[in-house]
This record gives structure tokens, C-alpha cells and sequence, in this order.
């Protein structure tokens, strides 16, 4: 099948290092890193209970996402083994909600991006899980721009965080009409997480962002390794294609399927009693596409700039946005030491993202 690999007039040469490949390179991680910072926006305010239902909306965007992307693709191959990387995504995405809860959007998502940084750039710079290692231009700039980048991660986790409640009676979550009223039997949007001390909320969460990190950082060492083993004429990817955006379908059914697995797992174990929250349907959709979005970019931009350059930007920048989302509209951070570090690591991910940039040129 084709795909829109092979119109260069659309998207540029499919390799290499020209002007036109960093161009599309760059801008596709300009719209992924401000779609993935700004995501979790829509629901940050609206009840999730324990995030289950929330997450299976979440991941059915996310496919309503890949099956435009495959449609206007014209169906490229459907590679099975893409699926293990969304269901690996799709498993640390469970702690999502809980994170959130425990130490906040800002703060939460920079401590998965470092291990995502962390675990997807060393695993595409020295070719672990039988990818090939790959090379920039100026390696001493690459590295040095991923320890910084993980460097403003580790700054990050000093900023304290004060995580409200999802709602009280001035504030209203966005895209939820305030004059609806809830029912009396409404369900409250208390969870495991609630009935935790503050101490505790802040290394559960922790922890499990660390796991969501690994485990997102993950998720794209499937697609690399098909890339990776298709001149082998006699191996079972012989011939796949080369495009990345060619696997957003079948990583992101991978992903849909192992949600819905893992919500049926839940319904059973609550006994068909689960926590379903109506008001988060349609925010979470919307997160669902924005995050689907940003991913079909990250494709592109893995294929463009390579995941070596791609990964430090994309895993540590939305971080950035997020915590800026946390300060401005959210106020979970608050006093002048906790803004004199967010400022520290802001230049450091700023410059750690400009020296991985410059590692390609």
C-alpha cells in the first residue's frame, strides 16, 4: 500500500539531513511537546474517580486519532508486534490519574518524562533490545543535552506542589456548564488515593510516575525494532516500511485493546459496579485526541531528526508547558523558593533541548 511516504512533495524526503527533513522534524515536536504539556488541562479539574473509566475515553480518542491517520495513509502493513508497544504505553498510563491526585500535573509529568527521556534515549543512542545504535552529527552536544534535560527532571521533583480538589463552589472545571447541578446520588470522585497522608501521597506518586516513565519510554522500541530488521530477506519484517507514522495504527489499536482489557478486568473485580463519571467523557476525549495528535507527531519527528534527538525534546519540554499550566491557571505551586527552582529548570530544559537540536546539524 502506499502511504504518504511516498509523496516527498507532501512531507519531504524520507531520509537524511537536509533543511526540509529539520524543518518538518522541528515542527513536529513543537506541536507534540504543546499538545502533551497542555493534555491533561481538560480534565485536570473534572471527577475521575480512579482514572479507569477515564482512561478507556482517553484511549478510544486515541484510536479515533490513528484510524484518520491509517485512512489518509491508505492502510499502510499492519505489523502485530507495533500492538506490544501501545500496550505497554497503555499500561503505565493506568497510574496516570493517581499521579495527577498525589503530586499534581506539573510535577507528575516531569518525573515520567526523565525516565521516559531517559529509557527511550539510551535505548535508541546505544541499540539496546536488538535496535541498532543510532549516531548524530555532534554526539558531545547529544549527550550533554539529555543529561541536562535529566538533570531539570531531578531539579523539578524539589518543587513542592499544593494539589487541590478537583471542584469547590468558585471554581468551575473547564468544559463543564456550572449551572448543571449534580444528582444527590452523583458519585463523588474520592478514590484509594484520597485516604493517604501527604508524605505518602508524595512517594506513591513518585513511584509511579518513575514506573509510567519506564514503561512510556518503552513503547516505541517495538516499531524501532521492526524498522531495524527489514533487510533481512529471510526475517519476518522484511520489506516493512520505513515511515514511522506507517505504525500509529496498529501501536495505537495496541493500546485501545490492552485499556479495554484492563477496564473488563476492573468491571469484573468492582462487580459491575464501576466508577463512571459522565462529565468526564467528553474532556476526556479531547485529551485523548490532543494526545493522539502530539504522538502522530512524535512519529514523524523520530523519523525526521531520528529518536536519539527527538526523545530529550519531546519527554522533557511538555513538562515545561505543564508546570507553566500548574503555576498560571492552577495554582499548585506557590512561593518565591519554589519559583527561583522552577525558573533554574526551566533554563535547564530549554538548554538542554537547544543542544540536542544542534546534535543533528
Amino acid at each position: 500500500m502506499a502511504s504518504l511516504v511516498d509523496f516527498p512533495g507532501l512531507l519531504g524526503a524520507s531520509n537524511g539531513t537536509n533543511s526540509t527533513d529539520l524543518v518538518y522534524g522541528f515542527v513536529s515536536c513543537a506541536v507534540s511537546v504543546v499538545f502533551y504539556g497542555s493534555n491533561f488541562v481538560p480534565v485536570k479539574k473534572i471527577d475521575t474517580g480512579d482514572g479507569m473509566f477515564f482512561q478507556w475515553v482517553l484511549c478510544a480518542a486515541i484510536w479515533t486519532v490513528s484510524l484518520v491517520a491509517n485512512i489518509i495513509l491508505r492502510s499502510p502493513k499492519f505489523w502485530p508486534l507495533a500492538m506490544l508497544g501501545g500496550a505497554i504505553w497503555s499500561t503505565g498510563n493506568i497510574t496516570v490519574v493517581p499521579i495527577v491526585k498525589t503530586i499534581g500535573l506539573g510535577l507528575g509529568l516531569l518525573i515520567w518524562a526523565s525516565f521516559n527521556l531517559l529509557m527511550g534515549w539510551a535505548s535508541s543512542r546505544f541499540g539496546w533490545f536488538g535496535i541498532e545504535a543510532e549516531t548524530v552529527a555532534k554526539p558531545t552536544l547529544n549527550y550533554c543535552g539529555a543529561g541536562l534535560c535529566l538533570l531539570s527532571a531531578i531539579v523539578f521533583f524539589f518543587v513542592k506542589t499544593d494539589v487541590q480538589r478537583p471542584t469547590t463552589s468558585e471554581e468551575t472545571p473547564l468544559l463543564v456548564d456550572s449551572t448543571v447541578k449534580s444528582s444527590p446520588e452523583s458519585l463523588t470522585d474520592d478514590s484509594w488515593v484520597d485516604m493517604l497522608s501527604p508524605v505518602k501521597k508524595r512517594l506513591v506518586g513518585s513511584v509511579m510516575a518513575v514506573v509510567a516513565g519506564i514503561l512510556y519510554g518503552s513503547s516505541f522500541i517495538p516499531v524501532l525494532y521492526i524498522k531495524n530488521h527489514t533487510d533481512d530477506p529471510g526475517g519476518p519484517y522484511y520489506g516493512a516500511s520505513q515511515f514511522d507514522l506507517d505504525y500509529v495504527f496498529a501501536q495505537f489499536s495496541g493500546i485501545f485493546l490492552t485499556s479495554t482489557v484492563y477496564f473488563s478486568i476492573y468491571c469484573a473485580f468492582k462487580k459491575n459496579k464501576p466508577q463512571v463519571f459522565p462529565k468526564a467523557v467528553l474532556p476526556g476525549f479531547i485529551s485523548g485526541v490532543m494526545w493522539g495528535v502530539a504522538t502522530c507527531c512524535w512519529f514523524m519527528a523520530n523519523h525526521y531528526l531520528s529518536a536519539v534527538v527527538s526523545f530529550p525534546i519531546i519527554t522533557t519540554v511538555p513538562g515545561l508547558i505543564a508546570t507553566l499550566w500548574g503555576v498560571l491557571l492552577f495554582k499548585e505551586v506557590k512561593g518565591l523558593r519554589n519559583y527561583l527552582v522552577l525558573v533554574l529548570a526551566f533554563c535547564l530544559v530549554l538548554t538542554g533541548a537547544l543542544l540536542t537540536a544542534f546534535s543533528k546539524l
